[in-house]
Order: C-alpha cells, then structure tokens, then sequence
C-alpha cells in the first residue's frame, strides 16, 4: 500500500495526498479560473475531456486539501452555488469577495 501523507501538514494529519489522474487534471483545470469567473461542473468535465463525468468533477473538488486549487469558482449549471468542502456559507462569501456572485 502507498504512502500518500506528505510532510507539512497538522500534527497527526497530511500536508495532502497525491491526486489520481482524473483529480489531477480537475485541479489543472479548476486552476485555470480567473479570479471573478466561474465554471459549472459540467463545463469543467467537458474541458478535461470527460463529459458525462461531472457528478465526480464535484467529488474530486470536495476532497480537495489543496489551497491553491480553487475549487470554489465551479458551481452548478443552475446558477446555485453547489457543494464546498469547508461549507456552502464560506462558497458564497469567498464568491462574492471575488465579485463572481
């Protein structure tokens, strides 16, 4: 079994753990957005390449440790902010700090 825990990280806890493929080029592109702009989960499966796979865009965006991926720039197709894994509430003021909401 692979060790994935990096040093860096709280006591007891990993600095992060290394990405699948698939995550990794979900964080590559989700690195992409502006500050100000958003994508749907839909527009970021289609930009990677993997259309259908939205649904796990969202799960690899909220397993995400990584400060530098913001994965609060991608939200739903309706216009709803989604899913984050520190809170919809922390989604929302991040977003409108930024200006994209």
């Amino acid at each position: 079994m692979r060790d994935y825990a990096k040093v860096g990280g709280k006591a007891g806890k990993p600095g992060y753990r290394t990405p699948s493929s698939f995550q990794a080029k979900v964080f590559s592109q989700v690195r992409k957005i502006p500050t100000g702009k958003t994508l749907t989960y839909k527009q970021v499966a289609d930009l990677i390449g993997s259309p259908g796979s939205y649904r796990a865009v969202g799960n690899a965006l909220n397993k995400n440790c990584d400060p530098s991926v913001p994965c609060h720039r991608v939200i739903r197709s309706d216009g709803q902010p989604g899913g984050y894994n520190k809170g919809q509430a922390e989604k929302i003021k991040i977003l409108k700090k930024e200006g994209a909401l």
